[in-house]
Formats: C-alpha cells, sequence, structure tokens
C-alpha cells in the first residue's frame, strides 16, 4: 500500500463527505478507493470512516487523523516543490468570475501554459460562493471583501469601476451630472443568490462613501445579467472598468457620474492554507498578480 496515496484518498473523502464523490475528483476507479482505504483501516488498526447509506464522516480517530495528513501532504507538496527541478505538473482547479475569466484571464492564458506545460488547469466560471475544501478547488478568485478567514487571500488589484447607463435609459431620463440629480432614476439591482443581499449604488466622496439606493424595476444576481439588464435600459449600474470597456467603445453604455466613482472593489486570490505551499498554486497566483498589474489588463483607466 502506497500510504501517502492512501493519505491523499482519505483526506479527499473527508472533504467530500463520499467514497465516489473522492474517486471522480482524484480521476481513480471507485473500487481503488474503496480497498485503499479499507488497507489503511487494517494498517492503522482503528476505524476512521463512519459509513452510512447517506453519508460518510470521520471517526473521532478519522478526524485526528485528517488534520495529520493534512499537515503531511502539504509537507510532502512544499518539500518535493523546494528541491525539485522539474516543473509543477498535475490538475490545479481554479474558480473565478466569468468576466475575469473571459476578458481578462484567457486572453492571456496561453502565456502561463506554454510556461507551464505539465499542469492541467480545470477552469470553472461562475459567481457563487464555492466550498474550496469540499469541491476540491485549489484557488478561487472574487471581487470584493473577503470574510473567510479560514483561507489564505493574496491581493491581485484593486480594480476601478465606473457608474454606467444605456444610451437609450439616459435619452428617456437624462443624464445625471451630480448625485442631486440622481432623483427621477432608477437602477438595476445585483442581488446574491447565496446569501440573498442586496447592493445598491456607492460613491467615492472624498474619504467617504454615499450610498443611494434608487427604485428598481429588475433585480439579478450573475455580474452578466447585471450588464444585459443595463444594456436593455433598466437602469443604472455599477461595474470594474474592465467589465464594461468594450461596451462603452461599442456605443452601448455610456458612463456617468465619472466625477464621483464607486469605491474601488479589491480583487483578490482565496485558497486553503495547506494548499499554499503548492507549486501549482503558487506559480498561477504569482501569474495573476504580474498580469493584474499590467496596463494591458483594464483594470486600471
Amino acid at each position: 500500500m502506497d500510504r501517502f496515496n492512501a493519505m491523499r484518498v482519505f483526506t479527499r473523502i473527508v472533504e467530500l463527505g463520499g467514497f465516489a464523490k473522492a474517486a471522480d475528483s482524484l480521476h481513480m476507479p471507485r473500487a481503488s478507493v474503496t480497498v485503499l482505504i479499507k488497507q489503511l483501516e487494517a494498517h492503522l488498526g482503528v476505524q476512521l470512516l463512519h459509513r452510512t447509506t447517506r453519508q460518510v464522516s470521520p471517526t473521532l480517530d478519522g478526524a485526528a487523523y485528517y488534520q495529520r495528513c493534512v499537515s503531511l501532504l502539504a509537507d510532502l507538496e512544499e518539500a518535493e516543490g523546494l528541491f525539485s527541478t522539474r516543473q509543477p505538473k498535475g490538475t490545479l482547479r481554479v474558480e473565478m468570475p466569468a468576466a475575469v475569466g473571459r476578458l481578462v484571464v484567457f486572453p492571456a492564458l496561453p502565456e502561463f501554459t506554454g510556461r507551464y506545460p505539465q499542469i492541467d488547469l480545470e477552469i470553472g466560471l461562475n459567481d457563487r460562493p464555492v466550498d474550496l475544501i469540499r469541491e476540491g478547488v485549489d484557488c478561487v478568485i472574487r471581487g470584493g471583501l473577503t470574510l473567510d478567514d479560514s483561507l489564505v487571500a493574496r491581493p491581485l488589484v484593486q480594480m476601478d469601476q465606473v457608474t454606467c447607463a444605456s444610451p437609450a435609459y439616459l435619452l428617456t431620463h437624462g443624464v445625471p451630472l451630480t448625485l442631486a440629480q440622481l432623483s427621477g432614476h432608477q437602477m438595476v439591482e445585483y442581488f446574491s443568490g447565496a446569501s440573498g443581499k442586496r447592493y445598491g449604488l456607492e460613491f467615492q466622496q472624498g474619504e467617504d462613501v454615499q450610498f443611494i439606493n434608487l427604485p428598481k424595476q429588475v433585480s439579478v444576481n450573475s455580474a452578466e445579467g447585471y450588464l444585459a439588464a443595463c444594456v436593455a435600459g433598466y437602469g443604472l449600474v455599477q461595474a470594474p472598468h474592465y467589465h464594461v470597456t468594450q461596451l462603452v467603445r461599442e456605443g452601448r453604455l455610456q458612463a456617468v457620474l465619472t466625477d464621483c466613482p464607486p469605491p474601488r472593489m479589491a480583487l483578490t486570490a482565496l485558497y486553503p492554507p495547506h494548499r499554499q505551499l503548492s507549486p501549482r498554486v503558487r506559480v498561477f497566483v504569482d501569474w495573476l498578480v504580474d498580469l493584474c498589474a499590467r496596463p494591458t489588463s483594464g483594470f486600471r483607466r
């Protein structure tokens, strides 16, 4: 029995809550996963997992063993990364907002894959919250505040934002030149599909931020839908500059209130502590930091 491989399988079962999910995550036959865990329990002489028809959970011994496995596997990967002259290899699972992937990451991605040809990328494009441990994700890129203190946060960039509306909407409602002139206007409302939290408009005025809620007819829970509703004429929106640049250039959106822009939005890479020294994660996040700092990234005016 390969004990390190058995530990790796065991940690994935605990994190994903099932043998089948762990097997799929590791691209292993399910029967092989079952055999490895039986061999590991026989070797240790303890039961590591409670198995029911509905779920799999660690025993008290299993929970303690899981923590040691996570630490040992992280130390092993760190040691291999420090002393190996080989390039990082293996699968790297990343989640990011669809717009960041489509407009920023994918146009530059051939540079990364050319530099690290042995890394296989699995990239999910969505705005939903991701449970990195349970879903087996190595790294997630998110905009806005990061509230999960259990994850390592690597700042990427402070994104400029802009307030926009469609030309047709502004023709009907007028172009606001000051915040006082927002009376009589409406907004597209963004809400979180996970928490239900709803977001109004924010304007930076010196050191202060002014929050304004306008009437709305349409509310959406995705960044792409948010801009689509704006293009359709449902009101004002606020979005990162890179996300609306093309729409403004095409004349489908128009920037307004440029003298009092929204506050900048942080873009951050997040990953579990025990993966922070993974060579795959490290080189990818380092590349993202460099990419986001480039004038061509679209994040800065």
